[in-house]
């Protein structure tokens, strides 16, 4: 499992929404997973939504100056809501107070209207904006001059400070449109509820699209609702709770994907991910304390890194 990709091994989803009127303990959870070697951390990105949320790149910033190991993940961002030129500026700020450490993570979003109305944004035309985001945000953070007329405007001399080298890349989203959109551009596709044998289906597909743009195939890591317990109802309780007030919809639409049950159950089923060819994860803790998730995490990391290396 350790293979070396920026994106590979397991990292915590921080609690940046209140989906149950418990605030935000970000830092403090940051913290903490990087005491028990948790690989990364990531934030969700919504600028209005079901439960209160707090801004990504301003969390992430936070996040930056109270660790000085762990990983800096976007889970997921949508470049689709923001000046292109403006997100730039602050992928470059980020990168430069956190060298080699951020890890951008983009998708679409388009589950929740209401933030598009609030952003003045076509909700339609998301997929063309995410498309020249992709393509715009490494020449800015290199300093390139850039003028552009498209869903982006941009006239843009130079920014600086400049990274030489943009963060790795991971593409959200789980249908054809995503996958062909992580060929073109991500370093890894970056899906949610699915299989693994649907993962396996679309890793393949995967490195043929890629093969198509004269790309590597890139890698894949997965997001997860997770909630290690030792009483399953009580675990299966929590994770429709929180499912239902974070996202406004039945648990029973993603039940299948939710991952509940002791240390090694939950090991178990992220193996069989694993097998099919996800190298990294980002674990969304469906619990109304996610801090208390931390040690449990570090053991399914663990267990799960001896697994791999003994097959």
């Amino acid at each position: 499992m350790a293979d070396g990709a920026p994106w590979s091994g397991v990292g915590i989803a921080l609690p940046c929404v209140d989906a149950l009127g418990r605030g935000t303990p970000v830092v403090e959870v940051a913290r903490a997973a990087q005491d028990v070697g948790l690989d990364h951390v990531w934030v969700p990105d919504h600028l209005v939504f079901h439960r209160p949320i707090i801004e990504a790149t301003t969390a992430l910033a936070c996040v930056a100056g109270a660790t000085d190991r762990i990983r800096l993940g976007t889970a997921i961002l949508n470049p689709t809501l923001r000046p292109v030129v403006w997100l730039a500026k602050q992928l470059t700020t980020l990168a430069t107070l956190a060298p080699d450490r951020l890890l951008l993570g983009v998708g679409l979003g388009g589950e929740y209207e209401p933030e598009f109305r609030a952003a003045g944004i076509d909700r339609k035309g998301r997929g063309r904006r995410l498309d020249e985001a992709l393509e715009l945000l490494p020449k800015l953070a290199a300093g390139e001059p850039v003028v552009h007329r498209g869903a982006f405007e941009v006239d843009c001399d130079a920014l600086a400070p400049t990274l030489d080298a943009f963060p790795p890349v991971l593409v959200g989203g789980r249908g054809d449109a995503a996958i062909r959109r992580a060929a073109r551009f991500a370093d890894a596709w970056f899906p949610m509820w699915l299989d693994p044998d649907e993962i396996g289906s679309s890793h393949e597909r995967l490195g043929e699209l890629a093969a198509e743009h004269g790309r590597s195939e890139p890698g894949v890591a997965l997001v997860a609702f997770v909630n290690v317990c030792e009483d399953r109802a009580t675990g299966e309780a929590h994770a429709a709770e929180l499912i239902r007030r974070q996202y406004g919809m039945p648990y029973e639409r993603v039940s299948r994907w939710t991952l509940v049950g002791s240390a090694a159950e939950v090991t178990e089923r992220l193996a069989a991910y694993v097998a099919a060819g996800v190298q990294g994860f980002c674990l969304s803790p469906a619990h109304p304390q996610p801090i208390e998730q931390i040690h449990a995490l570090a053991e399914i990391r663990a267990q799960l890194e001896a697994e791999v290396v003994a097959r």
